[in-house]
């Protein structure tokens, strides 16, 4: 009985998760045309507490994304737009002397920008090296540390930071140890010819549509929490870690592709992010287990931004992408496709 009633609130929990997620993907809905891929994966990292970076030309939505998560979640937003001439201090904030009440001299710290729930890093790669790095303590250890003192990021924090792929002189391209920081990577297009026209009736009427507030922060908390509750079988736990072994050049099992075009392969934090990432995925399936099917499906964007190419690999005009649909193909048949068996039916059904 008193596990017939663990299943029962598994089952509830799981059902929340399924009804909130939808209804912000809903809500996103009423203001981002198309882009479900970007949504979605945008919502996964979320859901797994990391980060996103997302390439793609200017334009296509990113900023009003965020601020429409932010809506729809009750979270604070704030947005830094990257420049050479941006400093640290603009990102983290600083001391600054104030005069207390009796006439003394004090310093007081002035937080920045990046004490908020949801920061947008609006061209990342446009802001020196020195900039660039400000954001990996906040990222990685949520704190930011100013004149020796630490100061915690309360709450939710969450990092979406932009790049555009076209314009890259006068650019510093992100170094490997803040990729790694991100736990996805999205790649955003062009709309379609009917949902560019669906932009055009939605933005130049009268009327802009404008999402709600579907979930409270307490809630997207909770459901951060549930994700890292979900089970994972090991045969699952060995297929992310093959993934990730076979995108080193001296692993013999990796394809030739990367033994010729690869510099460095994916770090351990590229398995970590494909388990998160799987996890908030079964979820959203209804299921309170990882199935092999939803760590090939979060591979490529857990990964694609952790693998360095060579010089000959960058010659020959190839992507990270192009290297793991290789990698994905070298998998052994029992690995490459989905295995319907106790591991990786619903929890709740047990």
């Amino acid at each position: 009985m008193e596990n017939s009633q663990t299943l029962g609130e598994i089952k509830s929990k799981v059902e929340s998760y399924v009804g909130k997620f939808s209804a912000l993907k809903d809500q996103i809905a009423r203001v981002i045309v198309g882009q479900e891929d970007i949504v979605e994966g945008t919502l996964f990292a979320l859901m797994a507490g990391g980060h996103v970076l997302i390439e793609g030309v200017p334009g296509l939505g990113k900023t009003l994304l965020v601020r429409t998560l932010a809506e729809t979640c009750g979270l604070e937003f704030a947005r830094v737009q990257f420049t050479p001439d941006l400093m640290p201090a603009d990102i983290v904030g600083t001391n600054i002397i104030v005069e207390g009440e009796s006439g003394e001299k004090m310093f007081r710290f002035q937080p920045g920008p990046v004490f908020t729930n949801l920061l947008l890093a609006d061209e990342v790669n446009r802001a020196t090296p020195k900039t660039q790095s400000a954001l990996l303590e906040a990222m990685q250890e949520r704190q930011v540390t100013v004149s020796g003192k630490t100061y915690p990021l309360e709450g939710v924090f969450f990092v979406m930071a932009t790049q555009n792929p076209l314009e890259m002189e006068g650019t510093y391209p992100l170094p490997e140890a803040q990729l790694d920081r991100f736990i996805y990577k999205l790649i955003i297009n062009y709309p379609a010819r009917a949902e560019l026209i669906e932009v055009l009736r939605r933005t130049t009427s009268e009327e802009t549509p404008h999402a709600e507030r579907v979930v409270s922060p307490e809630d997207l908390s909770e459901m951060q929490r549930l994700v890292r509750e979900v089970i994972i079988a090991p045969h699952v736990e060995e297929l992310a870690a093959d993934l990730l072994l076979r995108t080193h050049p001296g692993n013999e099992e990796a394809p030739a592709s990367v033994q010729s075009f690869v510099r460095f392969g994916a770090s351990p934090r590229g398995a970590q992010a494909m388990v998160l990432t799987a996890k908030a995925r079964a979820l959203l399936a209804g299921r309170y287990n990882v199935s092999t099917s939803d760590i090939l499906a979060v591979a490529r964007p857990s990964l694609r931004h952790r693998i360095i190419l060579n010089f000959e690999g960058e010659a020959e005009g190839l992507t990270t992408d192009s290297i793991l649909d290789d990698v994905l193909q070298s998998l052994p048949a029992n690995q490459s496709h989905t295995r319907r068996n106790e591991n990786e039916r619903p929890r709740a059904e047990l």
